[in-house]
């Protein structure tokens, strides 16, 4: 019977609880990947000591399973992040923010020493930019961002209906093909208002564990 695409989910969240050390405070992302890992999570959380999550949804599902849930200002630097991706290139390079919580996302990523990617096949990319480009944006900032985006190339569209949990919105950036991710990321973050964007290119994967039909591949950089 041909493997489904939550089969791969499920394998390579089994397979990051191997890089979770003993009683540690362990960074958790956020989407259908990562709550895979939160159940995997569930079933050792005798030998953690509490989570550092990404977003509202996923320190919920965390406290549902009974995992303390400690704020990153109390938690200090992690050991570990384990964390979907929206697209990955071999070079470690990642497109997040689907879900909205790319800004937490790239804090909680910042502040641990090593980055646990976790994806189906599908999500492995040569180049950058089939996904739309998720940008945080500060409400007042929307237009003047859309307009600076538009000179470099891309489609912005407003992420209608959706708030991230800091209050902001979302432009999803379409059409543009990233061929230097350090430098475009870097160049969005300077635009005024931008709170961040959904490039994880300056602080990418560490390993990458990539649910295959023939089983996990691991990745590194």
């Amino acid at each position: 019977m041909a493997l489904t695409q939550d089969d791969l989910k499920r394998a390579v969240a089994q397979a990051a609880i191997a890089y979770v050390p003993d009683d540690c405070i362990v960074g958790v992302g956020t989407g259908s990947t990562a709550n895979f890992f939160i159940d995997e999570l569930a079933k050792i959380k005798n030998r953690i000591r509490a989570a550092v999550a990404s977003s509202e949804a996923s320190a919920k599902r965390l406290q549902g399973h009974g995992i303390e849930v400690l704020s990153l200002n109390e938690a200090g630097d992690l050991p570990v992040y384990v964390d979907g991706a929206d697209e990955i290139t071999r070079h470690m390079h990642m497109v997040k923010g689907g879900g909205g919580a790319l800004t937490r996302e790239k804090i909680v990523a910042a502040a641990s020493k090593k980055f646990i990617c976790v994806c189906d096949a599908s999500k492995l990319v040569d180049v950058l930019g089939k996904f739309p480009l998720p940008i945080e944006v500060i409400p007042m900032a929307r237009s003047y961002v859309a307009r600076e985006v538009v000179k470099l190339g891309g489609q912005p569209v407003l992420r209608e209906g959706f708030t991230t949990d800091n209050g902001n919105v979302i432009l999803d950036v379409h059409n543009l093909q990233i061929m230097n991710p350090v430098e475009l990321e870097s160049a969005l973050n300077q635009l005024a208002g931008v709170v961040t964007n959904g490039l994880f290119a300056r602080r990418g994967a560490d390993v990458l564990l990539l649910g295959t039909p023939d089983g996990v591949q691991t990745l590194t950089a």
